[in-house]
């Protein structure tokens, strides 16, 4: 990639392109714990959600072709977890290790910073080292390992959450 990719907002027209990427994900990685493609109309639900929470949702673009997407969305669904959002990022296969994963992060970040949120947490396999070494080169600290909580691809599977604190709210509230 002889250039940053363009990052911005995700339309509805992306969803075809972010479901591309998802499905290859899902079929060919243990970056998501999900055995079955994703339809179109799942995409749709997953992104009328998000927006409609005020979550953001960004791809990465690169002379017209959509190389990776991320998101933030609800860490947990109680009250106390307001200022926490849980993180999501993919990369098209074909565009993994040229920095769309670097570009996608460092952007949910500034996101995350614009919706005065405390900390940000990501969920990772703890095979996928390339992730897990971009988010400790960003500032994510290890806050748990999970050992065999899923089963993919007839093993099991080890979860790590990662955590970056942000400033978060100058007057947080209960409410």
């Amino acid at each position: 990639m002889s250039e940053s990719p363009v990052i911005r907002a995700a339309t509805e027209a992306d969803l075809p392109s972010i479901l591309a990427i998802y499905n290859e994900v899902v079929a060919n990685t243990t970056a998501a714990y999900v055995n079955e493609p994703h339809t179109l109309a799942m995409r749709k639900t997953w992104f009328d959600e998000l927006k409609q929470g005020g979550w953001p949702v960004i791809v990465s673009e690169e002379e017209g072709v959509i190389t990776g997407f991320g998101c933030i969305g609800v860490f947990r669904s109680k009250p106390g977890y307001r200022y926490t959002g849980e993180h999501t990022l993919h990369v098209h296969a074909d565009h993994r290790g040229k920095g769309v994963g670097r570009a996608l992060l460092l952007a949910l970040i500034e996101e995350a910073k614009r919706m005065e949120l405390r900390t940000l947490v990501g969920g990772i396999d703890a095979e996928n080292a390339v992730s897990l070494k971009l988010h400790a080169e960003l500032g994510f600290v290890e806050t748990a390992r999970m050992p065999q909580v899923a089963w993919k691809f007839g093993r099991w599977l080890d979860l790590v959450f990662v955590q970056l604190m942000l400033p978060g709210p100058s007057t947080p509230t209960e409410r």
